[in-house]
């Protein structure tokens, strides 16, 4: 019994590391395009699309539906949770720093909005696309960058988190206003009132001290409590990953007297394992699978034309160019670990736009089959082409990371922040 569990937390360890993680998303996503464009394409397609749970709460989902909605919530959850940590404790705290990801997130979703509407403006029935373009898919981007970047400074993950986080608030927003005929405010007013409550048993004071101090187990409380967030934001007509992010904004960080450690950190190890390897692996499964139906009109479609420039050029152009122009216009700085070259690979990297780009093509296009799927097709192809230009350029910069730290290591330490930037 004992050296089963030495397994079970050898495994649980293992799936804690965010490589581990990429590789089983990259795996998924391979295996969800292979088979949606294999002879046992029509079974893929019946078992994403297969419809299951309780109607009377509008939950009767696909199981695509359920992967990227309320598994990939948890996803978010710990990825809010981070960035809450971040903002608390880490490089986040300087306001100078904080900045500048956030105005990188919001010129990173213009720019590529632009070049869309600036490709299809003689074209009126493509227009609606525009905010497809916008989104950059944190699930694949953080795996990717986890793969390709073991040796890159853990300021640039956290400038791309902060990035994709505000970049997938946006969407929401963007989905909301201009792409959903009607939000329900009487579940987001729920929601809200939930999250208050959630807010305040984590400041453990009072009531909220005396429920922590109790025998009753946590998840007992807290499970639920999420679940209803979950649900109201749904049934509010708002992307449910949403929910996620707020309640890990909303974990405290500091441990209090009594605590072996912060509740944020202890959920945060609880569910990283099950979100790496079971969260993040089906999301990718049900989520990639893009037919390619008629792949040569794709490059003639200006609708996939502007998808796959926008996501491959115009979030370049907007992430770099807004960060470089914010540092000389304003006090934003740049962490001294990381250089230009290093934004611009994860500018690239944020090129690749799956789950809300690919919500956000069925909710532009609903009547016109054809040009869905070459839009659709758009963002795998951007995608793709956004990995490989990042993956050479973060490659090479890991490489010359890892290169000055073992010359450091061999000095013997020493040297300034910023001569880790050189080259």
């Amino acid at each position: 019994m004992a050296s089963q569990r030495r397994g079970l937390k050898g495994v649980a360890d293992l799936l804690r590391e965010d490589v581990v993680a990429g590789f089983l998303l990259i795996f998924g996503a391979a295996a969800a395009l292979i088979w949606a464009n294999s002879p046992a394409g029509g079974s893929y397609e019946a078992i994403r699309t297969f419809a299951f749970g309780p109607s009377g709460l509008h939950l009767d989902l696909s199981v695509e539906a359920w992967a990227s909605d309320a598994l990939l919530a948890v996803f978010f959850f710990i990825v809010g949770n981070e960035l809450k940590q971040e903002f608390v404790h880490g490089e986040l705290r300087n306001p100078r720093r904080a900045v500048l990801p956030i105005v990188a997130a919001v010129c990173g979703m213009a720019v590529p909005a632009l070049i869309y509407a600036g490709i299809n403006l003689g074209r009126p029935e493509a227009l609606g696309g525009w905010g497809i373009p916008m989104a950059t898919d944190i699930a694949f981007a953080v795996a990717v960058l986890a793969v390709i970047g073991r040796y890159l400074p853990p300021a640039l993950r956290t400038f791309l988190l902060t990035l994709a986080i505000v970049d997938d608030l946006g969407a929401i927003i963007v989905i909301a206003v201009f792409y959903t005929d009607h939000v329900s405010f009487g579940p987001l007013l729920g929601a809200i009132a939930l999250l208050a409550v959630f807010g305040y048993l984590q400041r453990g004071k009072g009531l909220a001290a005396r429920l922590n101090a109790s025998r009753l187990p946590n998840w007992t409380v807290y499970v639920p409590l999420a679940a209803a967030i979950w649900v109201l934001v749904h049934g509010s007509g708002v992307h449910a990953t949403i929910a996620g992010v707020a309640m890990g904004m909303l974990m405290r960080t500091v441990a209090h007297s009594g605590e072996f450690e912060a509740p944020s950190h202890r959920a945060e190890h609880l569910l990283r394992p099950w979100a790496h390897g079971l969260v993040l692996p089906v999301f990718a499964l049900m989520s990639a699978g893009v037919v390619f139906t008629g792949f040569g009109t794709i490059f003639t479609d200006t609708a996939a034309l502007g998808v796959i420039l926008g996501l491959v050029a115009g979030k370049l152009i907007g992430i770099l160019g807004g960060s470089w122009v914010t540092t000389k216009l304003t006090s934003a700085e740049l962490n001294p670990t990381l250089s230009w070259i290093d934004i611009a690979g994860m500018a690239m990297l944020a090129g690749i736009g799956f789950t809300v780009s690919l919500l956000i093509t069925e909710l532009s296009f609903p009547g016109d089959l054809h040009m869905m799927e070459d839009a659709k097709s758009g963002v795998l192809i951007a995608s793709l082409i956004a990995t490989v230009l990042a993956t050479c350029v973060l490659a090479v910069r890991s490489a010359h990371y890892r290169r000055l730290g073992a010359r450091t290591a061999d000095s013997g330490g020493g040297g300034d922040e910023a001569a880790r930037a050189e080259g």
